[in-house]
C-alpha cells in the first residue's frame, strides 16, 4: 500500500451522509493515486543529466507593500536546454506550470514538452507551485498552514504571479526577451495555464489547458456532471457491471445493519482494520470507480480490468462479492485492503484541503437521477462553508474564481478579449463536464476526443498510443506552430518598422 501513498493524486471521495464534508472535495492531478508502481523520478527519464535544478528567491506576497510581504522563499524550477535553439533565433520556451504536487512527481510524466522540444527547438522549463514540494515558504506544510496570516499567501493568484516572476527572470538571464513562451498545465495546472494567459498575455504567447475543469465553479457546470459521466462510462462499457454497482450500495447498507454487520463486511472485503462505518467502505469504492473512469488510459484501460472482474464472477455470486472481485483486480492482490488509504493526510492533501476551503470551491455531488450509479446526494454549500469555517476559522469564497478570472458568460467574454488558448479534453473524463468543449474564437480552441481520459494528451507519447490520441497531439502542435509563426512574423515587422 505504500506505493499508493506516493502519488497523492486526484481522487474524489464523497461521504454518503448528508454532510458535504469539505475535505472530500476533489483534488486534481495527472495520474491516478491508485497506481500500482513506484512514481517516476528524474533518474527514470531520458537524458536525466539534461535537467538542471534551480531555485528562485520568490517574493512571498506580490500584491502588498507591508514589510512581511518582502519575505522570500526558494522556489524550485527545472530547465532542460538540450534542444533549445537559443536567444538569437528567438527560439520558444515551453513552460510547465506545476500544480498541487512536488515537481519531481509531476514533470517526469509530462511528455508534451520533451516530446515536442526537438521540433520547436524549445527550452523546457518546469516550475513548482508555491507551498508544494520544496517550494514551501515556511519550511514545512505544517508550519505554512498553522495560522490564517500565513495561509493567506497560499492561493492561485500568488501562484501565477510566481510563474510570471520566474519566467521573466529566466528570459533576462538568457537574454531571451524575444523568445515566445507557451505555458502548459494539466488539471488544476491547466486552469492555471489558461488563467496565466489571460492575466499575463505580455509574458505568455499561448497556453495549453489540458483537462482543466475551468467551468466547475459557481454553479456554471451542473453539480452532478462529474458523476453522470462516471455513470455513463460504466454503463457504456458494461450494463451488467453498472447494474451490479448500482444495487450494491443498498446491499452493503443492509449487511451493515445486521448484528455484527460491519465485521461481516470487513471479512468479505478483507479490510486491514475493522470497519467503523459502512460509509468508510463506500467512500473507498467511490474513489476506485472515479479513479477508473477518470484515468481510463490506454493501453491497460483499467475500466475493462474492473468490469471484467465484476462481470466474470461465478454465477450466483452476490453483488457484494462481485464488487470485492473488482477491488482485487484493480488494486492488486494484497493480504488485506486499507479502505482509508486515500484519506491519509499528506503534504499534498493538506495543501489542497486549504485551497479547496478558500477559493477552489467546486460544487460536485452525485445528483438525484435514478439512472445514476451512485446513491442520491447533492452538494450543500452551507454545510461545506460551516465545515471549512470550523476547521480553518475562515469562510470559503465560492464566487471568487469567477470574479477574478471570469467564468460566467465565458464564451462571450473570452471571444471579446482572449486569444491563444487550447482547451483539451477527453470526453470520457468526468472532469470534462466542467471543461470548455467548443471553440470560442479563431484562437481559443477546444480540442476534444471521444475516447480520451484525464490529461492524456500531455503525458509521454508511447508507441502503443491509439491513433485518435496521436491525432489530438498533432492538432495541438499544429495550432502552436501557427501561434509561433505569427509571433515571428509580427516580431520581424516590428523590427523593420523600428529600423525605418
Amino acid at each position: 500500500m505504500d506505493t499508493l501513498r506516493s502519488f497523492h493524486l486526484l481522487i474524489l471521495v464523497f461521504t454518503f451522509s448528508a454532510s458535504a464534508f469539505a475535505f472530500n472535495m476533489p483534488r486534481l492531478g495527472t495520474l491516478p493515486r491508485s497506481m500500482q508502481h513506484e512514481p517516476q523520478t528524474i533518474s527514470s527519464i531520458s537524458h536525466p543529466e539534461d535537467f538542471k535544478t534551480y531555485y528562485y528567491h520568490q517574493k512571498l506576497d506580490h500584491f502588498n507593500y507591508r514589510l512581511d510581504s518582502y519575505t522570500t522563499f526558494k522556489q524550485r524550477y527545472v530547465i532542460n536546454y538540450r534542444y533549445w535553439g537559443g536567444a538569437n533565433a528567438s527560439a520558444p520556451i515551453f513552460a510547465y506550470l506545476g500544480a498541487e504536487f512536488p515537481l519531481d512527481e509531476e514533470f517526469p510524466n509530462i511528455g508534451f514538452l520533451s516530446d515536442n522540444a526537438p521540433r520547436f527547438k524549445a527550452l523546457q522549463v518546469y516550475i513548482e507551485h508555491r507551498y508544494y514540494g520544496e517550494s514551501v515558504p515556511f519550511g514545512s506544510m505544517k508550519a505554512s498552514l498553522k495560522n490564517e496570516s500565513i495561509r493567506g499567501y497560499f492561493n492561485s493568484a500568488q501562484a501565477i504571479a510566481d510563474y510570471a516572476a520566474v519566467l521573466l527572470h529566466i528570459k533576462k538571464n538568457l537574454s531571451a526577451e524575444n523568445s515566445p513562451i507557451i505555458v502548459i498545465g494539466d488539471s488544476y495546472g491547466g486552469m492555471l495555464a489558461a488563467w496565466f494567459r489571460l492575466k499575463y498575455p505580455h509574458i505568455a504567447l499561448g497556453a495549453i489547458a489540458s483537462s482543466a475543469p475551468i467551468l466547475y465553479f459557481d454553479t456554471i457546470a451542473p453539480q452532478a456532471g462529474y458523476f453522470s459521466i462516471v455513470t455513463k462510462d460504466f454503463k457504456e462499457t458494461s450494463v451488467s457491471c453498472y447494474k451490479t454497482i448500482q444495487k450494491s450500495w443498498a446491499e452493503i447498507d443492509r449487511v451493515a445493519s445486521e448484528p455484527h454487520g460491519l465485521s461481516i463486511l470487513s471479512k468479505r472485503f478483507n479490510t486491514c482494520n475493522q470497519l467503523n462505518a459502512s460509509s468508510d467502505l463506500e467512500d473507498y469504492l467511490v474513489t476506485i470507480y472515479s479513479d477508473v473512469a477518470q484515468y481510463n488510459h490506454p493501453p491497460s484501460y483499467p475500466l475493462s480490468i474492473l468490469y471484467n472482474a465484476i462481470d466474470g464472477a461465478s454465477v450466483g455470486t452476490d453483488a457484494v462479492c462481485r464488487i470485492y472481485a473488482g477491488v482485487v483486480a484493480y488494486m492488486g492482490n494484497h493480504s488485506c485492503y486499507e479502505v482509508n488509504v486515500f484519506k491519509r493526510p499528506t503534504d499534498t492533501s493538506e495543501g489542497w484541503n486549504w485551497q479547496t476551503c478558500s477559493e477552489m470551491v467546486m460544487p460536485i455531488g452525485f445528483g438525484t437521477s435514478p439512472d445514476s450509479m451512485f446513491p442520491p446526494q447533492t452538494f450543500n454549500l452551507n454545510e461545506f462553508i460551516n465545515e471549512c469555517k470550523s476547521f480553518y476559522g475562515v469562510l470559503p469564497q465560492p464566487h471568487w474564481v469567477t470574479t477574478y478570472y471570469g467564468g460566467q458568460d465565458l464564451k462571450l467574454t473570452l471571444h471579446r478579449f482572449g486569444s491563444n488558448i487550447i482547451f483539451s479534453n477527453g470526453l470520457r473524463d468526468p472532469y470534462s463536464s466542467g471543461g470548455v468543449l467548443e471553440n470560442i474564437s479563431e484562437s481559443i480552441l477546444a480540442v476534444t476526443t471521444i475516447n480520451g481520459s484525464h490529461c492524456l494528451d500531455i503525458l509521454l507519447a508511447r508507441p502503443s498510443d491509439p491513433q485518435w490520441l496521436v491525432m489530438q497531439r498533432k492538432t495541438e502542435v499544429k495550432i502552436i506552430e501557427q501561434w509561433i509563426a505569427k509571433y515571428h512574423e509580427d516580431l520581424l515587422a516590428f523590427k523593420l518598422h523600428v529600423r525605418a
